[in-house]
């Protein structure tokens, strides 16, 4: 964590090593694959096709050469006058704008009277930003105050910018504020008492663990290790009372409240109890685990666009990495499209030798001259060349790698936000459950696609035989920022991400990033942290005309006032969300708007890892809180989710012990006695009336077995049905029960035979089950057998229970109260190949990337 993990694990950005070019992971591998890149050049030279007129499974017609003719007696080569051109259609239909007299007599009126308000209120707010920077620098920022903040500026590790921030919140008298638990943005008594009780709790369940409590718990009390889980799922939630608030870390440069971080601390000790005590069976851990990740949420770091102003996020990279604070879910777009690419194509010991200054060497997308600028950009409207860009893209991304692969290989989940070339259709998060085959290069280059600089292209996926082929009928994307720059909802669907780390670099609103009351780790410095930047006067006028600016931005969208040059609506650029949970906004300097589309020298990348870093350093405290929490949850979940195969395979709900014994019983006439079949040997001492255990994923009815009853034996069980038959046949193997379950639920058998009921999951009819043999996963006994059952064992035992259950076997259900919207939801899942517990379920809910490692496609990418 950031607390104890001080030290940079890569080489210092301003060190001779850092710039040695030799020293990067696969310097001399440009991992370019022609062919891949032929097939995309064909690609971005196919006409794009229209959904509504042509086959789009059809393969593309090869192009004719046609003779004309003015008619049918006059020569064939007579010349042939072209017809006048038509005038280019406006940039809008009357489909849009409902046009009539009065909209046209107003558009341009009304739009230069507002472009006119707009360009008054950007130059008052220009000037109040610059009073309020040199209120804060010419009056507040003096003296000691200002050495210490100096000292701070210029820490080169974050062991140092830790100590410069514990002296200057002594100076301030920030200590004092911590140590006081009343806060107006937090409910600090319930806090305070929950806290109190997670103590007792985890000591006498810690107690109960040793050995050392002589008390004994009846029937009537709970164990204190259930009053403990029972606590910890009622308070370890996202923002619980207010905990995670951001004003809480605004008041200091340095930590929070103590009460607030002793909160965190116990919960962290609480949960690692619970991870690794004995007391609870690895169901209950599961199902506790589960419903803590599904409310508390997981982590996203969310990189902008901006150009080359994007490599400051190799800074706030290199911060994270270094605390080991980088979160497993990544979104980048545009510039930050090939950041985040690095990071998900690299493991950690990669990306520790690589987010140095050297990097610069690879960073050649603008190396061409002016004049081929000029040429290419006259020819083909673009200054870039798509082909070239996604070459030397490849480097980023090793080579043609896929979202799948990126997940496999490094245990991140690569974001790309890319808009489609039509301005009415939805955008798209591609990852690797949306677009899994989808290649990164193409997807990086797509969403950097600005109009003017680089034309929309065409994504890519690869085939089963490693070619690759245009992705969702060839249709074009161009340039992510345009429209979803920060992607919170999409993230939030997916992954149930609830904590955001946005870097934001955008030039054009990086200025109107403004915090009145302070951010995380910068409290404002008028009246010692307790006042308004710049006095209130100063904040007031900021906040009045940053409102005033978005509202007459949104009259010109709504009122479709703004032409369309390049046939892009460019309203949102400024309209929509730039900022997450925790903001981090990187101080840029006039030159970077000089080189914005130029490659940057080792010196100059160099200083924009520094300046990332040290945007990121106070930030680092309240997400390693968020993280501590987050780290056991996602252990707790991955450690007790049952082990099984991917990609549609069959999901192995048993541990090897039970297959073993299953394997070995049925090669055997049965156990002695005539007891039913145990699910496992630990299990065959525990339940002797032939139930399988608590929370088991099999709930077999009394006296049931593995074995079918012939007909002296139901003659006998007629007679005297409290007898139990004294002999099994032998049973199928394991192997032919295996294949036959799985040829009943494959979809080539299911289709020819069977249909699945949408109310359980196993097959009908019945009849067609007695043609093959008895699959070890059916546990419906004959008709016959199920009156004889009911009779013998009573309602207590069978008519209490619940069919749907007794069926459920690919379902490990944790709750014995889910509702029928439940079932249905997950049966749906079953129908659609996916196999396996009820995380499966989460994916449809959340988009859990780890729910048992099925990859879900989602239906919005266009295929």
């Amino acid at each position: 964590m950031a607390d104890a993990k001080k030290a940079t694990d890569g080489p210092e950005p301003n060190s001779s090593v850092a710039f040695d070019f030799t020293l990067l992971p696969d310097f001399d591998n440009d991992f370019v694959n022609e062919d891949d890149f032929a097939e995309f050049a064909k690609a971005l030279a196919a006409p794009e096709i229209s959904p509504s007129t042509d086959d789009l499974t059809a393969p593309a017609a090869e192009t004719r050469t046609y003779f004309t003719a003015l008619n049918d007696w006059r020569p064939i080569h007579q010349r042939v006058r072209r017809r006048k051109k038509s005038k280019a259609p406006s940039g809008r239909g009357k489909d849009e704008t409902r046009e009539g007299f009065v909209y046209v007599l107003l558009k341009w009126p009304l739009l230069v009277v507002v472009l006119g308000w707009l360009l008054f209120l950007s130059i008052a707010y220009v000037f109040t930003r610059l009073y309020i920077y040199l209120y804060e620098h010419w009056i507040t920022w003096r003296g000691t105050r200002q050495k210490l903040r100096k000292r701070l500026e210029n820490a080169t590790s974050y062991e140092d910018w830790i100590r410069g921030a514990k002296e200057i919140d002594t100076y301030l008298g920030n200590d004092s504020w911590k140590e006081t638990p009343e806060y107006s943005y937090y409910d600090s008594k319930t806090l305070k008492k929950v806290h109190e009780q997670i103590v007792k709790l985890r000591q006498r369940a810690e107690s109960d663990e040793n050995g050392r409590s002589g008390a004994k718990t009846g029937e009537g009390q709970h164990k204190a290790v259930e009053d403990l889980r029972a606590l910890m799922e009622a308070c370890v939630k996202n923002n619980f009372v207010g905990f995670e608030n951001p004003r809480l870390w605004s008041e200091t440069y340095y930590g929070t409240k103590e009460l607030v971080q002793s909160f965190v601390d116990e919960a962290e000790k609480a949960l690692t109890f619970l991870l690794r005590t004995t007391q609870l069976d690895a169901d209950n851990k599961r199902a506790l685990f589960k419903h803590l990740g599904s409310n508390f949420g997981r982590t996203a770091l969310c990189l902008s666009g901006g150009a080359t102003f994007a490599y400051y996020h190799f800074g706030v990279a290199k911060a994270l990495l270094d605390a080991d604070l980088l979160p497993e879910v990544i979104t980048g777009t545009s510039g930050g499209a090939l950041v985040a690419a690095l990071l998900c194509t690299r493991t950690d010991e990669e990306l520790k030798k690589l987010l140095v200054p050297a990097l610069a060497h690879r960073i050649t997308a603008c190396s061409d001259d002016m004049f081929t600028w000029i040429k290419r950009w006259y020819t083909t409207g673009a200054r870039f060349d798509s082909v070239e860009w996604a070459k030397k893209c490849a480097w980023m991304t090793r080579g043609s790698m896929t979202f799948r692969e990126a997940y496999q290989r490094t245990g991140r989940i690569l974001n790309v936000s890319c808009v489609p070339s039509d301005p009415h259709s939805p955008t798209i998060l591609a990852n690797y459950i949306t677009a899994p085959d989808c290649v990164v290069w193409s997807a990086v280059l797509a969403s950097a696609a600005v109009p003017g600089i680089l034309n929309p292209v065409v994504l890519m996926k690869k085939n089963k035989d490693g070619t690759l082929s245009p992705y969702s009928f060839g249709h074009k994307w161009k340039d992510g920022s345009l429209r979803t720059d920060i992607p919170l909802k999409a993230l939030n669907l997916h992954f149930n991400v609830r904590f955001s780390i946005v870097s934001q670099v955008n030039p054009h609103i990086n200025i109107f990033f403004f915090s009145s009351r302070g951010s995380v780790g910068r409290p404002v410095t008028h009246r010692r942290g307790r006042g308004w930047r710049g006095g209130f006067i100063g904040s007031a006028t900021e906040q009045y005309l940053k409102l005033d600016l978005n509202k007459w931005l949104k009259v010109l969208r709504h009122l479709e006032l703004l032409p369309r040059p390049l046939g892009q609506d460019w309203s949102e650029i400024w309209l929509q969300r730039f900022s997450g949970t925790i903001t981090i906004w990187p101080k840029s300097i006039p030159s970077d708007f000089v080189h914005i589309l130029a490659d940057p020298t080792p010196q100059r990348l160099a200083r924009m890892i520094h300046v990332g870093q040290q945007s990121a350093f106070p930030k680092l405290k309240f997400i390693a809180n968020r993280a501590k929490l987050e780290n056991i949850i996602q252990q707790g979940r991955r450690q007790y989710r049952p082990r099984g195969t991917r990609d549609g395979d069959l999901v192995n709900i048993f541990s090897e012990d039970d297959l073993r014994g299953l394997l070995k019983r049925t090669k055997s006439n049965g156990p002695e006695d005539g007891a039913p079949f145990p699910m496992s040997g630990s299990e065959s001492s525990s339940s002797s009336a032939g139930l399988s255990r608590p929370g088991s994923p099999v709930t077999l009815p009394l006296g049931f077995n593995f074995g079918r009853k012939n007909k002296r034996q139901l003659a006998n069980l007629k007679t005297n049905p409290s007898d139990k038959p004294s002999e099994v046949p032998d049973s199928p193997s394991l192997t032919k029960r295996l294949s036959g379950w799985w040829s009943a639920i494959s979809p080539q058998a299911t289709a020819d035979s069977t249909a699945l009921d949408t109310s359980r999951t196993h097959l009908r009819p019945t009849a067609h089950r007695q043609d093959r043999p008895n699959s070890m996963f059916e546990f419906r006994p004959p008709k016959e057998l199920s009156d004889l059952y009911k009779e013998s064992a009573g309602p207590s035992q069978i008519g209490s229970r619940n069919p749907r259950k007794q069926s459920r076997v690919f379902v490990d259900d944790d709750s014995d109260n889910e509702d029928h919207a439940q079932h249905s939801s997950r049966h749906e899942q079953h129908e659609a190949g996916v196999f396996g517990d009820e995380d499966s379920g989460e994916a449809a809910e959340f988009g859990d990337d780890e729910s048992d490692g099925e990859e879900v496609q989602s239906g919005g990418v266009g295929l």
